[in-house]
């Protein structure tokens, strides 16, 4: 059974850093892309960051670009998503997600087929 925990959210002050986790487990081959998305409430489901596993391909929404890192260690089957600088837009409710289909756009999320509980991220003084 497949499963996608996220873990690492919470609150944290303009500038600071939080790292997220996502634990993925039961994929009989290797997923194709894994990534976060971002849901703000009234807003659509945006890909911040994702990675394509055959060629470490990544994506990154022009809004974190050089703020936010994914990495990938293969030994633990985990991604991790490095925010730093984080600012009050960052706010929302990140969700790791993975996907075996062969994706033309990573950061389409709509293709995504396995998800996570989501784990929210709230920047404020």
């Amino acid at each position: 059974q497949v499963q996608v925990v996220e873990s690492g959210g919470g609150l944290v002050q303009p500038g600071g850093s939080l790292r997220l986790s996502c634990a993925a487990s039961g994929f009989t081959t290797d997923y194709y892309a894994i990534g976060w998305f971002r849901q703000v409430p009234g807003k659509e489901r945006e890909g911040v960051s994702c990675v394509r596993s055959s060629d470490a391909s990544t994506y990154y929404a022009d809004s974190v670009k050089g703020r936010f890192t994914i990495s990938r260690d293969n030994t633990k089957n985990t991604v991790y998503l490095q925010m730093n600088s984080l600012k009050p837009e960052d706010t929302g409710v990140y969700y790791c997600a993975a996907t075996t289909n062969a994706v033309e756009a990573l950061w389409a999320w709509w293709d995504y087929d396995y998800w996570g509980q989501g784990t929210q991220v709230t920047v404020s003084s």
